[in-house]
């Protein structure tokens, strides 16, 4: 994997709003290429850092790492859905900070084994976790109406019922089962957009986040990482397309009480509001520099967002009811 590189984005701001500490411990839930990982070990000596990365390929690449920093990170193969759980089997039931990386990692992207990008031609895969269904499987066993929803609501494509009729008309003459193959279906039927997005990127998008049940996750893992932070601890999580940070800015908005105030004359209104266990860091999300923009063009649709929970104890904050 030499061949292959990695820039984590928006990391000064990563390391800024979780505020690591010697002594303290961490979780990375997408460990990905390492760079957050990395930089968070050289901020907080000392500190322990747990890694969960549910593609094997990561955890392997994740052991020189390790290894230069023996008895302070901890690789774990899984779904960052299942932190819980997993940091349990090895006796960790609180953290000081949490951070989630929700895009796609770099290496898979680049390499064309993975299947998840047109720009190269490889099987259609885009298994993060490398078992289950694939893209190849859900483009050829999914009816059109099937596949127009998924493209709609996944991936935000208005073509996307003029896409699924092309695609099960192809299917008909021969198996797609390759990047390429799709998207040159796709770009058959879809016009160049004037903003030079490949017509291809929105189906691919929606395809990858089923194949991996993405949102889903995401949800899973908010809850589950808030529920671990010890006081005082910040959650700071990444994303890079409107889906998920519109699911990032919900949970945030709700853990930190922030929703508004239903009306006295509704019933709603006559409910007491139970109080709030986080504070928001971050009013508006985070957005990358123009200069890292210009340095990682990846990072441009990053955006951050962060809480803190409370520093006082005993405190009630309803999140164990998202677990």
């Amino acid at each position: 994997m030499s061949g292959f590189s990695h820039t984590p984005v928006l990391l000064g701001e990563i390391l800024e709003y979780l505020a690591p500490a010697p002594g303290e411990t961490y979780l990375d839930g997408t460990f990905g290429g390492g760079g957050y990982a990395r930089a968070i070990l050289e901020a907080a000596p000392d500190c322990t850092l747990w890694a969960i990365d549910r593609d094997p390929d990561a955890i392997a690449r994740g052991a020189e790492l390790a290894a230069r920093h023996p008895g302070r990170l901890h690789l774990v193969q899984g779904t960052f859905a299942d932190m819980v759980g997993l940091l349990d089997e090895h006796g960790v039931s609180a953290l000081d900070g949490v951070v989630l990386d929700l895009g796609v990692s770099s290496f898979q992207i680049d390499d064309p084994a993975r299947g998840f990008s047109f720009r190269h031609d490889g099987p259609l895969d885009m298994r993060m976790s490398a078992s289950g269904t694939s893209a190849a499987d859900l483009v050829a066993d999914l009816s059109e109406a099937e596949l127009a929803d998924t493209l709609y609501q996944l991936g935000e494509e208005r073509l996307s019922r003029r896409i699924a009729k092309a695609i099960v008309a192809a299917r008909a003459v021969a198996a797609i089962t390759t990047t390429q193959q799709l998207a040159e279906v796709i770009r058959a039927v879809v016009p160049k957009d004037k903003s030079g997005i490949d017509p291809a990127t929105r189906s691919f998008q929606a395809l990858r986040i089923r194949v991996n049940d993405e949102l889903g996750q995401i949800e899973r893992a908010l809850a589950q990482a808030a529920s671990l932070l010890a006081p005082g601890g910040r959650l700071v999580v990444v994303s890079f397309h409107s889906l998920e940070d519109r699911l990032v800015k919900r949970f945030m908005t709700e853990a930190t009480g922030r929703t508004p105030q239903p009306s006295r004359h509704h019933p709603g209104g006559m409910v007491a509001r139970q109080a709030a266990g986080f504070d928001l860091l971050t009013p508006r999300a985070v957005k990358p520099t123009e200069h890292e923009v210009s340095a990682n063009p990846r990072a441009r649709s990053a955006r951050l967002r962060a809480l803190r929970r409370h520093d006082a104890v005993g405190h009630s904050d309803g999140m164990e009811r998202h677990v």
